[in-house]
């Protein structure tokens, strides 16, 4: 730590902070470019603080107000003002190291978030939202104060892209839960979301000119269960709800192989022309749709036609991975057909990295899903430019059980505790892939075991800020005890936000490891976390909770009578 004129500097990767007013400073996850604590030169929100916003950036305004609202109880006008007196500032100015780069500067009667792009200003309202105490994520009002600490804050991030990606393939999961789980990527500066929409137990999305796909492919999940699917307007208001929030949703359609859904909603797709049962197995690699018949390939068209139509991203993801049941040839004569269909609808293309040998195009994307440190399709696709997106199976994918002892995951990748999740570098992991070969990274959630919303919980946090810090912050913060410090810090924010996250014993959590979420208000509400025994008063009527559980739009105690009893 050092003393420039005034201000007090330090390396925004090590513990040693100046003061306890300068405390949140040393628990931002990802860890900023650059922080410098300022004193005497915090600023609290009170009821007459207004969100001053420049042009095209009244999106933004307008969702830091609904997260700073419910907490405060305070208006926080949204207001378009050039040349404002006070308040929190969006302005445009240029923004350091690149396009999604902010700078963050607070004074006593100010915070300013400056950026070019509007993507820039929500990574710098993350940060304001981190500055805040935690209990400013908590959905009703309780007191203040709403103190952000003396700072100026110099931050971008290392990769274009930091992305996770939900399978609501294996377990549906409903437009709610999605929404809620884009609600937390936001906070860690997450800007794509992989949604994977179709496998072998349940295609999720429906395609108006192959019907059966949902009614009948989307019926069942693994397990058994009624399945389900998103409606096109459903997709649309994920994607919207996902922009809102600076977040690019990329599709996929798994192909050809994790097929067994399609296969058996339409007969014509397979070789014999019998449609096999629908099944809620684990199991993988034994699907493929027929290579020699014309209508795979309509049906593949139609697919992304409908898809594209409906995805404002530029990304289509077309799987490719474990196509075990299609011959070499086969799977090159597919490739073949299918990649110049992704273009001809307007979308660039993702995969899994299996795919890219079957092109010598270098703009399309493979995702890398190895466990291994060397693969020679991926290192010759680097050495021809293509950009690799980094997702090892040993280190990011976040279905992968914490040890041997955890409830949920699977471990055929190996367990991966939060530790193994950080200490990686994505720019050095496949050798022959250098940094600057690098798209960004991306942390898979697979579904085999997820059920429900406190099943994300416990999977995804704490280890999907581990990822978000790889794709953010410069290589040369990366420290594991410094992380841990800020990452325990975060437990209380979780708390507030009633996520059921995972104790782990790595991390040296604030308020200690059994510290228990925040007693929920006695009216019902959603996304709240609610203990058997509980009360709540919803339309007069007072119910008795009869087992834990995350609360969701339309688990109102009327309607779900598995959760909820009259007291």
């Amino acid at each position: 730590m050092a003393v420039v004129a005034g201000t007090i500097v330090w390396n925004a990767g090590s513990e040693g902070v100046g003061s306890a007013a300068a405390e949140p400073l040393k628990s931002i996850v990802p860890v900023p470019v650059s922080v410098q604590a300022v004193p005497d030169a915090a600023y609290t929100i009170t009821m007459s603080t207004k969100i001053y916003v420049a042009p095209g950036a009244r999106a933004v305004g307008d969702y830091l107000a609904g997260v700073l609202r419910p907490s405060t109880g305070f208006p926080l006008d949204v207001v378009e003002n050039p040349t404002p007196p006070d308040g929190i500032i969006l302005q445009n100015a240029s923004a350091p190291g690149n396009d999604q780069g902010y700078e963050l500067i607070t004074s006593t009667t100010s915070v300013t978030i400056r950026a070019s792009t509007n993507a820039g200003f929500m990574s710098g309202a993350q940060t304001l939202r981190q500055l805040l105490p935690a209990k400013v994520e908590y959905r009703w009002q309780t007191p203040g104060p709403w103190t952000v600490p003396g700072a100026k804050i110099s931050d971008y991030p290392r990769f274009p892209y930091r992305g996770a990606m939900l399978d609501v393939a294996r377990h549906f999961h409903p437009v709610a839960t999605v929404k809620r789980y884009l609600d937390q990527l936001a906070l860690y500066k997450i800007n794509f979301f992989h949604l994977h929409l179709s496998d072998d137990q349940g295609w999720r999305i429906v395609v108006d000119s192959w019907p059966r796909l949902t009614t009948h492919g989307g019926s069942t999940q693994v397990g058994g269960g009624p399945g389900g699917f998103f409606t096109k307007d459903e997709y649309k208001d994920i994607v919207a709800y996902a922009a809102a929030r600076q977040i690019t949703v990329i599709p996929e359609i798994d192909l050809p192989g994790h097929t067994n859904a399609a296969l058996s909603s339409y007969a014509e797709l397979n070789c014999n022309g019998t449609a096999p049962p629908l099944r809620t197995d684990i199991e993988v690699g034994y699907s493929s749709l027929c290579i020699s018949k014309d209508v795979t390939y309509k049906f593949v068209e139609d697919v992304i036609r409908e898809l594209a139509e409906i995805t404002p991203g530029p990304y289509l993801h077309i799987g490719g991975d474990e196509a075990n049941a299609t011959s070499d040839r086969d799977y090159q004569t597919f490739m073949d057909k299918v990649l110049p269909l992704v273009g001809k609808y307007g979308k660039k293309i993702f995969g899994w990295h299996e795919f890219v040998k079957t092109t010598k195009d270098t703009t399309v994307v493979p995702q890398y899903w190895g466990t291994t440190t060397s693969n020679a399709v991926v290192q010759a696709a680097a050495a021809r430019g293509n950009k690799i997106l980094m997702s090892p199976a040993n280190k990011a994918y976040l279905d992968m059980k914490y040890n041997s002892s955890t409830p949920l995951g699977l471990s055929w990748a190996g367990m991966i505790e939060v530790q193994d999740a950080y200490n990686w570098n994505p720019g050095t992991h496949v050798s022959g892939v250098q940094e600057s070969s690098v798209l960004g990274v991306e942390a898979p959630l697979w579904t085999e075991t997820i059920v429900k919303p406190e099943h994300i919980d416990y999977m995804v946090f704490p280890r999907l800020p581990a990822i978000a810090e790889l794709g953010w912050s410069p290589w040369s913060t990366h420290d594991w005890n410094a992380f841990k410090a800020r990452l325990g810090a975060q437990g209380a924010r979780w708390n507030f936000m009633g996520i059921q996250f995972y104790r782990s014993t790595q991390v040296p959590w604030d308020g200690g490891p059994t510290t228990t979420s925040p007693r929920p208000p006695t009216a019902w509400a959603a996304y709240t976390s609610y203990a058997a025994e509980d009360k709540v008063t919803y339309n007069g009527t007072t119910y008795k909770c009869l087992q834990q559980h995350m609360s969701l739009p339309g688990w109102e105690p009327p309607n779900a009578r598995a959760l909820w009893a009259p007291a």
